[in-house]
């Protein structure tokens, strides 16, 4: 049973062999983002720069971009600005020579490739909706931003029409309290004309006496 156990365990291993051998060693030709996607749309998490060498660890069948290990890090670069050792020159990573230099035709998945490496990225929080494409991420990004402005200018014109109305009702308060001080000045003024007749004494209880001019008025 022992020796059965031993002989699964080396068959699994001889499996395993040929995918992690599967990868080739390319080069940069210039200062290029390392991406989280193949994509320029999607976040850059580091720059490789030119002539580095990178461990090619397999390509996309349908549009050229390839996951590669770069100081350790992953990542994913496009393949017109890598190129691999192939026949005695280098060329540039295709699809043609996928097969001859031993890379492997993979699929990419935001959800599995985001959670194996960039846990502890900022972007990984958002991974719901970069896992729908880096187009519906920006579009809706950008309808957020949208939302965001319009509720902004709804604000804006809230505060104006409340501002409008404030100051329509402080006028409106002006006005009163310049009339009611206006109203009040005028009685002030009455009373004060009153006051000033009852001091001022009637000639004609006064007892003319004869020759004083006052009693000719």
């Amino acid at each position: 049973m022992k020796n059965l156990f031993v002989k699964i365990a080396a068959v699994g291993l001889l499996m395993l062999v040929p995918a992690i051998a599967q990868a080739a060693e390319g080069y940069s030709t210039a200062n290029v983002n390392m991406r989280a996607g193949p994509s320029t749309r999607y976040p850059a998490v580091a720059v490789i720069p030119a002539g580095s060498s990178v461990e090619i660890r397999g390509c996309l069948s349908d549009v050229n971009w390839c996951d590669v290990e770069f100081y350790g890090g992953r990542g994913w670069v496009s393949g017109q600005y890598v190129q691999a050792l192939y026949q005695q020159r280098r060329v540039y990573i295709g699809p043609q020579y996928y097969r001859p230099l031993g890379i492997p035709m993979i699929r990419f998945s935001v959800d599995n490739y985001w959670d194996r490496y960039y846990r502890n990225r900022d972007f990984y929080r958002d991974r719901d909706r970069w896992s729908r494409g880096p187009d519906y991420y920006y579009r809706d990004r950008d309808n957020r931003d949208r939302d965001r402005d319009r509720d902004n200018r709804d604000r804006d014109r809230n505060w104006r029409e409340r501002d409008g109305d404030r100051d329509g009702r402080d006028r409106d308060r002006d006005w009163r309290d310049d009339n009611q001080r206006d109203d009040r000045q005028r009685g002030e003024r009455q009373r004060d004309d009153r006051r000033g007749d009852d001091r001022r004494p009637d000639r004609r209880n006064f007892d003319c006496r004869p020759g004083d001019p006052s009693c000719d008025e």
